[in-house]
Order: structure tokens, then C-alpha cells, then sequence
């Protein structure tokens, strides 16, 4: 197993090497969540609200799923570059298992609670009942995505960044066919609507799932796993957790976001509850793309991290830095220029658009700054300093964004929120910078 060139290539053509494959199956992946919104906006305008609605409990199983899989990923990079196999194996095995447990909790505790969860923000029977046919189904599917995110990160962490993206983009474009044949009946299937598209997205993460396996099995990657004599390591099991846990929450926190400023806005219309989950569907698309960076960069980080190559990591932050402002000042140009175009991917209703197209050209003037907070955000998880990291994205999602858009909601009306994105983004920039540079000199010495 030989992964010294994570240490010995260029600067630029290693991050791009690593980071694109991740960045073209991110940017599958959206666009699967905005072919998946566009054709359950298809349905009607109360499914799409009801999509929106069920989001953040999505989320929150990718929280809780890929968050403890990027500990995973942290603590096998850092032992492969220390020069300590078993342990990168130790870590492998023991990830798999915990995230497998985690994946029946979620899938319980989500089903149980979604109910109540839906209640909260809609009294529309229409639109409630569509929320939860549509979560019944498409969270059963919880173990699956939590062992697929597994063996992605495992796959990453030893540099196999196409196998990724290969398995990924299966599961989309599988889910993106699949989508109208089910939800619309086309051919022999039946006309399933909304329970459609759950059904698709719970077939697109089982072919996912498969080829990680298939790969894994006839391809062997280096990193074993082995449950034969199988015990659970303290030491280990502390480590995966203290990333994990800071991990999952920092991609936990959209989803509290999203809860409060759907409550927020909700005092206002239902159309503004329509606007924000729109809003969410298309961030993806840039949001996702930079995500590809900074998987691509993370094994980098700990790898060079636990080999003692300091300088190096400074220059992978900077470089990756570099490339999601460019990546962020695409979609800002976007958003100005076509933002009735984009919105109209999910919605012909005159009122929707106007409302939509405002609130994109407002948030989307805080994308290029919010790159500081998303790279030193996931450079600081590469260092396995987790709560450095979570108080940056609770900056982001909790600290600032929430009061500022209750306040400002109350001064500006609805628009108010539009602006609490910028500035939050703005401040949140300033506490990253500040972050990242006294954790960097104080764990490195750079």
C-alpha cells in the first residue's frame, strides 16, 4: 500500500487530481437533487413544499452518516501517513460498525418523529400527508446510505477518489432515470407520484452501495476490514468520535437552520417556505462542487498532517481556497443574471418567481466570502481538530444567520432573511480566518 505521493506531487496537480473526480460526481449529485425537485414540482406545488418540509431530516441522516464516515476518513489517512497499517485498518473496521448502528437509529428515529416534525411548520392535511408519505419511505433507506458513505470516505482516504465518483455518479444518474419512470408510471411501472421518487432515491443508494462492494471485494484497496475477532478499541473509538461527532454536527446544522427560518417565514406565506427549500436545491449545485474540494483535500491534510509535513498543508489550504472562491464566483454570477430562470426550474407561478429571483440575487452576494468559512472548516476537520471546526459552522448556521434574520424579518419583512445569508457569511468569514490561523500555528507551528 503506497500513498507517499500524497506527499511527494506538486502542490496544484495533487489537489486537482484528488478533488476533481469529487467535484464532477458532486456536481452529478445536484443536479440529481434538482432533476428529483423539478419533477416532483411536476406533482404539484404542495409536493414540492412538502420535499422542502422533509429536507432537514434528510439531512440530518447525511449528517449523522457522513459526519462520523469523515472521522473515519481523518483517522485512516492520518495512520497511513504515520506508517501504521493496522491501525488504519483497526479504524476501517471499527467506522463501519458504529456507522451501521448509527444508520437503524436514524431510520427508527426519524420514521417515529416525523409526524410531530411535519406539524410544526404546516397545517395543510394535503401537503402533511404527502410529507410523510414521501419520508416513510425514502427513510428506510438509512442504513444503506450510512454503509455507502463508509466506503466512500475509506475509499478516499487511501487516494481512490474515481472509485467515488464512479459509485456516485451510478447512484444518481440511476436515481435521475429512474425519477419520472416511477413518479409519472412510464412503460410497465406504475404511477407512484410522490412515493415515486422516495422509491427512486432508495434504488439510486443500493446501486451505489453495490459497486463500493463489488469494488471492494475484486479490487482490494490496501485498507482491510476485518470483523473476524472483531473487539471495539477505547482509544480508537474516542478518536473516531471526537471528529465525527463535530463533523455530524457541522452538517447537521442546515437542517436547524433551514427548521428556523422555515418557522420564520412561515408567518409570512407558504410561498416564501417554497422559495427557501428552492433556494436550498439549487445552492447545492455550488455547495456540493466545493464539497468535491474539500474531500478531495482532506486525506491530503491528515496524511501530510501525521507524516510532519506542515508546509505543505498550509500550501493544500491556499490552493483549495484558490479553487471554491472560483468555483463561488460562478454561481454568484449566475444567481444575478438568471435568477428567474433558475427558479423556474420548479415553479411557473408568477408570484413564486418574483419572490425567488429577489431572494437569490441578495443571498447570493455572500457565496464568494463564505469560501474562508467552507475551507478552513474542512482543512481544520483534516487536522482532526473537530470543535475548531464546529464553532465555524455554528457561526454560519446557528449564531449569527438566526438572530439577525428574526430581527431583521421584523424590520424588512420576509426580505429580511435574504439579508441575514450576507451577513452572516461576512462575519462568519472573519471568525474562520481568525480560527484557522491560531489552530494552524498551534498544532504546526506555521
Amino acid at each position: 500500500m503506497n500513498q507517499t505521493f500524497m506527499k511527494e506531487r506538486r502542490i496544484l496537480p495533487l489537489v486537482l487530481s484528488m478533488s476533481l473526480p469529487m467535484v464532477i460526481s458532486m456536481a452529478v449529485n445536484s443536479l440529481y437533487n434538482i432533476v428529483d425537485s423539478f419533477f416532483v414540482a411536476k406533482i404539484s406545488e404542495d409536493a414540492m413544499t412538502a420535499l422542502s418540509l422533509v429536507f432537514p431530516i434528510q439531512n440530518l441522516v447525511n449528517a449523522v452518516t457522513i459526519g462520523f464516515a469523515i472521522g473515519i476518513n481523518a483517522v485512516i489517512a492520518y495512520f497511513l501517513g504515520a506508517k501504521q497499517e493496522h491501525k488504519a485498518n483497526e479504524a476501517a473496521t471499527q467506522g463501519i460498525v458504529c456507522n451501521f448502528l448509527h444508520g437503524i437509529l436514524l431510520t427508527v428515529g426519524c420514521i417515529a418523529g416525523m409526524p410531530m416534525f411535519l406539524r410544526m411548520f404546516t397545517e395543510n392535511q394535503t401537503v402533511l400527508d404527502m410529507g410523510l408519505r414521501y419520508a416513510r419511505i425514502v427513510l428506510l433507506f438509512s442504513v444503506v446510505i450510512s454503509m455507502a458513505v463508509s466506503f466512500e470516505k475509506i475509499f478516499q482516504s487511501v487516494g481512490k477518489m474515481k472509485v467515488s465518483m464512479f459509485s456516485m455518479m451510478v447512484g444518481c444518474v440511476s436515481n435521475i432515470l429512474l425519477d419520472p419512470v416511477l413518479i409519472f408510471g412510464l412503460g410497465p411501472a406504475p404511477r407512484l407520484g410522490i412515493e415515486g421518487a422516495a422509491i427512486a432515491t432508495g434504488l439510486g443508494q443500493i446501486f451505489s452501495l453495490a459497486v463500493y462492494l463489488l469494488i471492494y471485494m475484486f479490487r482490494p484497496m490496501g485498507v482491510r476490514i476485518q470483523l473476524r475477532g472483531f473487539a471495539m478499541n477505547k482509544g480508537l473509538l474516542l478518536r473516531l468520535y471526537s471528529i465525527g461527532i463535530p463533523a455530524a454536527l457541522n452538517m447537521a446544522l442546515p437542517s436547524v437552520l433551514i427548521s428556523a427560518l422555515n418557522g420564520i417565514l412561515a408567518a409570512y406565506g407558504q410561498v416564501y417556505v417554497l422559495v427557501l427549500g428552492v433556494y436550498y436545491k439549487l445552492q447545492t449545485f455550488l455547495y456540493l462542487s466545493a464539497n468535491g474540494i474539500i474531500q478531495g483535500i482532506r486525506p491530503l491534510v491528515s496524511y501530510n498532517y501525521g507524516a510532519g509535513e506542515y508546509r505543505r498543508v498550509r500550501r493544500i489550504y491556499t490552493t483549495s481556497l484558490t479553487l471554491i472562491m472560483a468555483i463561488m464566483a460562478v454561481g454568484t454570477v449566475l444567481c444575478l443574471l438568471f435568477p428567474q430562470s433558475l427558479m423556474g426550474l420548479f415553479t411557473d407561478n408568477r408570484e413564486t418567481l418574483a419572490i425567488g429571483a429577489a431572494a437569490l440575487r441578495i443571498i447570493s452576494l455572500g457565496f464568494v466570502v463564505s469560501a474562508v468559512s467552507v475551507t478552513a472548516s474542512g482543512t481544520l476537520e483534516g487536522l482532526s481538530q473537530g470543535v475548531p471546526s464546529l464553532v465555524i459552522s455554528l457561526c454560519r448556521y446557528i449564531l449569527v444567520i438566526i438572530p439577525a434574520a428574526f430581527v431583521l424579518s421584523r424590520v424588512c419583512g420576509a426580505r429580511g432573511v435574504w439579508y441575514a445569508f450576507v451577513i452572516s457569511e461576512m462575519l462568519t468569514a472573519a471568525a474562520a480566518g481568525l480560527i484557522y490561523r491560531r489552530v494552524s500555528h498551534r498544532t504546526m507551528k506555521i
